[in-house]
């Protein structure tokens, strides 16, 4: 069991990655696994200028991924940054310090060394360290296939797609990566609603399922859309790709629904989608953040990643209305383009959708990411820009939804304060989900 102190630092760890609040009063006392940072400068080489405890590697990451994406060659002290936090096991902590001392196996983080493995592959040239990390993935597979956030507890769906993206960026088959006979994309069906769960909800993922006697664990916004990448045979960056004009095919059902099988591999990613779709059009766009005690709110890394899993699935028309509201009120995510994490999602999103991240909502997302960090060694051509009909649907689009940037503002300061990057379903806030 997890002490007390180190459940903490999990749960906001994890809290940090959902892009809501950074210090909500539920986790006030969390300890942190590091000594504060104080009025320390921060370290050399990294992006983003908030405490990176909590979520340096995880933003380290998406920013050279994005950057490496739109032909920006990252500075040597970003690169050596990254590589210099993996532990010697091969994993990555979400921070490490002090990297003169040995890392601490309890704070070593999947969804960071996934996210460093795709990088570092993105990049080519590191693959030592990114041998040595799938061996840590495959080593902390739990014995029903999935992966937890830190190792020895048990898996959730988030961490477990971030693994399969991984697995898939190194061309090492989920299928055929597997503990005791249960491979990744078993592990991934563990938290996919199938024929037994409400029509309205099948296809979905929950963050983790429910114990034995529990009620049944709810769908998850950010669970759903993180794991759709994988669950769609996808990776970082996404690619537009396999693109088909058909919607998402939702699960077919033959028994009526009575049946609590899993979602076959061949059906997850369609089924997936069409959930997806669905919630996007009921919630005019976007996907919803609900966190114990406070109002609904809009989940901008939630609907960012359901965009990515809609596109790798060859379904960009579907996701084309999550991309122009990203583009309208990313700007509140990504605070003016001051927070690494969501400005580097934010790339990600506008390149896999075939938009222009240099004008993607008024805004030059690589401009303001690589201002985040050290000078780059070089700056190439960026990705295609938008079609005039898409900047057009774009504007329409604004035109229509102009009050929802004011909705989400006033929900974020229910949360007090705004952090940067996932919140776990349990509401953990590194995920949106906790």
């Amino acid at each position: 069991m997890l002490t007390a102190a180190r459940a903490g630092a999990a749960a906001l760890a994890a809290a940090l990655l959902a892009g809501t609040a950074a210090a909500t009063p539920a986790f006030a006392d969390i300890p942190s696994p590091t000594a504060s940072l104080g009025t320390a400068p921060l370290p050399e080489g990294l992006y983003g200028k908030g405490d990176p405890t909590y979520d340096a590697v995880w933003r380290q990451s998406l920013a050279l991924t994005a950057l490496t994406a739109a032909k920006v060659t990252p500075a040597d002290s970003a690169v050596s940054w990254l590589t210099g936090q993996q532990c010697a096991d091969g994993g990555w902590p979400s921070y490490r310090a002090d990297t003169a001392t040995a890392c601490d196996p309890t704070f070593e983080d999947s969804n960071a060394t996934a996210l460093a493995i795709q990088a570092l592959t993105t990049l080519g040239g590191h693959q030592d360290a990114v041998d040595k990390g799938v061996q840590w993935l495959k080593a902390n597979q739990n014995a029903d296939g999935s992966w937890a956030y830190n190792p020895g507890n048990p898996g959730d769906a988030n961490s477990t797609g971030l693994a399969v993206n991984a697995l898939i960026a190194t061309r090492n088959d989920p299928a055929g990566v597997a503990k005791a006979g249960r491979s990744a994309f078993d592990g991934l069906a563990v938290f996919q609603l199938g024929c037994a769960a409400p029509a309205d909800q099948r296809g979905a993922f929950v963050y983790q399922t429910a114990p034995a006697g529990a009620p049944a664990a709810e769908p998850n916004a950010l669970a759903s859309g993180q794991a759709s990448l994988a669950a769609a045979g996808g990776k970082l960056p996404v690619a537009n790709g396999n693109r088909t004009d058909a919607a998402p095919k939702a699960l077919a059902c033959a028994d009526g629904g009575t049946t609590a099988t899993a979602v076959p591999r061949a059906d997850s990613g369609e089924a997936a989608g069409a959930y997806l779709t669905a919630q996007l059009a009921a919630g005019g766009r976007h996907l919803t953040l609900t966190l114990p005690g406070a109002a609904p709110t809009p989940d901008y890394t939630a609907t960012a990643w359901a965009a990515l899993g809609l596109v790798q699935g060859g379904h960009p028309q579907q996701a084309a209305g999550a991309v122009d509201w990203l583009a309208q009120e990313g700007g509140n995510w990504t605070k003016g383009g001051t927070d690494a994490a969501a400005t580097a999602t934010l790339v990600l999103v506008a390149q896999a959708a075939q938009r222009d991240p240099a004008a993607f909502g008024g805004a030059d997302l690589v401009k303001q990411l690589t201002a985040l960090g050290p000078a780059p060694k070089a700056v190439g051509t960026a990705s295609a820009g938008a079609s005039a009909s898409a900047s057009a649907s774009t504007s329409t689009e604004k035109d229509k939804d102009g009050g929802i940037g004011k909705f989400w503002l006033l929900g974020v300061g229910l949360l007090i304060g705004i952090g940067g990057g996932l919140v776990l379903s349990l509401q953990r806030k590194r995920g949106a989900k906790l």
